[in-house]
Parts: structure tokens; sequence; C-alpha cells
């Protein structure tokens, strides 16, 4: 986008001057926030024939201040593995009614078989989302074949993180309505491919 077209946003360049303004590690631990708070994520995956494709899944690895990975137990038999051995750029986003923060991480993903992996990110309550189909080799558990991972690695996390309560966000909006001024309610904060690496000790730099 050209600086003249940035400018006739002037929504998002606000937000996005606000979000500039902090360091990595603060944008870490806001994201952080965010998706701490949020139980389910949208994976959003590309068919072959370019259609994209979104469904609702849950994160069994929630972040560190130095892992930024997500990793999704999930049915290999699916169509979003098809999908992610087609095309591996996929988005997962988030969203917290609550506070209308939300984030958006644009990466790669990669597909995990190995069952040790898998032992690590089990939990009982997954069981449910596959059964014991009552065959010997399909029992619904840890070694059930169908389970597999899905790690996504990020290239460029964005999200928007409220900096004002309710009252607060409608005080902005009213005041910026009357005023011409552009609401800033909140932060556009961006964690760039650098920032993900440094923070995950991938770049020697």
């Amino acid at each position: 986008m050209s600086h003249a077209e940035t400018n006739l946003d002037s929504y998002t360049a606000k937000a996005e001057e606000l979000g500039n303004k902090i360091t990595p590690q603060e944008k870490i631990t806001g994201f952080k926030e965010i998706i701490d708070s949020v139980q389910t994520a949208m994976l959003t995956t590309r068919s072959a024939d370019g259609q994209l494709h979104s469904r609702a899944m849950n994160p069994s690895k929630r972040t560190t201040d130095t892992q930024l990975n997500l990793v999704f137990v999930a049915n290999n038999v699916s169509h979003k593995f098809e999908e992610i051995q087609n095309d591996s750029h996929v988005n997962v986003s988030f969203y917290d009614p609550s506070t209308s923060n939300w984030a958006s991480i644009s990466g790669k993903a990669r597909l995990l078989h190995d069952k040790d992996e898998i032992r690590k990110h089990w939990t009982a309550p997954t069981a449910a989302w596959f059964g014991d189909l009552k065959d010997g080799v399909h029992t619904g558990d840890e070694n059930d074949p169908r389970i597999s991972l899905i790690e996504v690695i990020p290239d460029e996390i964005r999200y928007w993180y409220v900096t004002r309560g309710k009252i607060g966000r409608a005080m902005e909006v009213g005041v910026g309505a009357v005023t011409g001024k552009v609401a800033s309610p909140g932060e556009l904060r961006t964690i760039t491919k650098p920032e993900i690496q440094l923070a995950q000790g991938l770049n020697s730099t």
C-alpha cells in the first residue's frame, strides 16, 4: 500500500502508529493474552481449486515467550490434510467477543505423525472427536492411526489490541463523529517474521 493510500485509511494508519510504539516483547505478550483467553481458533486452508476453507479448532499447545507455533490434534483423513499437502500456506484467527480483540496468524503448516509428539499433545477429552469404531484399530485414543498433528509456523502475526473499555470506545467514536478526528480505541500490532524468528531463537543475528 502506498503512502497516499495509507493516509486514506486513517483509522488503520492511526492504529498501526500506536502499535508500532511498543517493543517486540510487549507485542508478543499482548498476542499471548488474546489467544490464551480464546478457546477456539479458525484454521483456514486452500484447496487445489483455490477455494478457501475454514473450520473451528482448539490449539493443543499455547504459546510461550520463545515459542509462537500453534499445534492442533486432527484427523488425518479429513480434507484439511489434503489441502495442506497441496498448499502449506494457512491462516489461523482468534476473536474475543468480550473485548473485540482479534489475532490473525499467517504462516505455513506441517503435518506430524510421530507418536511421541502426539502423546505430548493428547488429552483424554480429545477422544470424543474421534470415537472408537470398534474395529480394534480405530480406537479413538492416541494410538489411533487417524490421529496426527498440524503445526503452524507463523510468518507474520497481526492483531488488534483494545486499549479502551466499552464506554471509552463509545466515547472515542462519538467524539470522532463530532470533531472529524479519527477514533483510536485500540492498537493494530504486527509481529514480523524477523521478530518471530528472534523470539524463537531461529535468527542467528
